[in-house]
């Protein structure tokens, strides 16, 4: 189904709804969301309950409420995480201290009660138990990944409880891939809180910076383009005989890989999402650029310079030429979150060093969390560090 369509034609009829008051009640307004539902939340909202990955509640700092959780759907939020690699000299070298952004943001978010969590579906005695004026349930996060029978029952299951539900649709949920979704869903949350103007200006400004990326590579010719391979180095992909994974040309990824970047993706196959690809297929592809994303733990470069497992890659062009970068720590990321842009913006600048030689994504990378995140430069700086993106510094990149 195109839900962008159905939503735009529930938006239309429920304005009109709006402007009649039909029989909306005065404590309550009527919030249109991703699903096209029209659902009466109250207009005074104190206790809020959330079953995403981290936008929902990244989108709530911005807007400053979200001092209104009481109860969180992901174990991400109080994880501490951390991860040591072995190298082909028989040393290690280790992460420490990564966090979901929200967690590093809002402390206190570690201590609220989890109602949900991925491969376990909701506790609806723990949700009921909150209170809650309202939650917001993001679909395509780990937690509710598909829109499938057990996840329409859970919604049914809330909503029996009397309590308003705000669905939103996370960016890999579409059959055709866009941003602009993620855009659509921070309009959502403006309005569910009544700060409208407030979610105009971070949409504005999220639109400014992928449209700085997209402005600069949209005149190279098809021929120039570089191959990008997102090669996720996923221990799991290792167990069962592969060198990692990748991701279709239909996936979210690869969309922005081409549509935004206005790079190629080295993987061409267009069926399904995710592939699991072998030492000789990554070989055969020999991409100009190799994008480290999380799968399933973080990947710096080091890991693929240097660990044993990936030896007999060290031929490929992207690792002789120094073309290797990692995208920031992301726990949970099934469905992609506000700081989007900042991996937009690292491959944008491994596709294309000379035409982004201007930016330094270590300086750049502050100024994006001050502004979407409010933020100080000594938090920033921290923030940095807890996505695991000093190796910016490191490297002047």
């Amino acid at each position: 189904m195109d839900y962008s369509i159905l939503r735009r034609w529930v938006f239309a009829v429920a304005g009109l709804c709006l402007v009649l008051s039909l029989g909306c009640a005065e404590d309550y307004r009527t919030v249109v969301d991703s699903r096209g539902v029209a659902v009466q939340v109250p207009v005074e909202i104190e206790r809020v309950v959330t079953i995403s990955d981290g936008f929902v509640e990244e989108v709530m700092t911005y807007l400053g409420v979200a001092g209104k959780l009481v109860g969180v759907g992901s174990r991400t939020f109080e994880e501490i995480d951390s991860y040591t690699y072995e190298t082909v000299s028989g040393g290690t070298f280790s992460h420490q201290d990564g966090m979901n952004t929200v967690s590093y943001i809002n402390p206190w978010i570690m201590e609220l009660p989890i109602v949900a969590e991925y491969g376990a579906g909701a506790n609806f005695e723990a949700i009921s138990s909150l209170d809650p004026d309202l939650i917001i349930i993001r679909l395509g996060s780990c937690t509710f990944w598909t829109n499938d029978e057990n996840v329409q029952k859970s919604i049914e299951i809330v909503e029996s409880l009397g309590i308003p539900v705000v669905v939103l649709l996370g960016t890999d949920f579409y059959d055709h891939p866009d941003i602009s979704t993620m855009w659509d869903e921070i309009e959502v949350i403006g309005r569910v809180f009544d700060k409208e103007e407030e979610a105009e200006d971070l949409v504005e400004y999220l639109q400014e910076t992928v449209a700085l990326v997209s402005k600069r590579t949209r005149d190279v010719p098809e021929e120039e383009k570089p191959t990008v391979l997102y090669f996720g180095l996923s221990p799991l992909a290792r167990e069962e005989g592969g060198a990692g994974n990748t991701v279709s040309r239909k996936s979210f990824e690869s969309w922005a890989i081409e549509e935004l970047v206005h790079a190629q993706n080295a993987f061409r196959d267009d069926s399904g999402y995710w592939h699991k690809i072998s030492t000789e297929h990554v070989l055969a592809m020999n991409p100009d650029v190799i994008v480290l994303p999380t799968d399933w733990g973080y990947h710096p470069v080091r890991e693929i310079l240097e660990a044993p497992y990936y030896q007999n890659l060290q031929d490929l062009d992207a690792i002789k030429n120094g073309r290797v970068v990692s995208l920031p720590w992301t726990p949970y990321d099934c469905a992609k979150r506000l700081g989007y842009p900042i991996e937009v913006v690292i491959i944008a600048k491994a596709a294309y060093p000379e035409r982004f030689e201007d930016i330094k994504v270590h300086e750049w990378v502050l100024e994006f969390y001050q502004n979407v995140y409010g933020v100080d430069e000594e938090t920033a700086i921290g923030l940095r560090s807890a996505q695991w993106l000093d190796w910016t510094v490191e490297e002047d990149f």
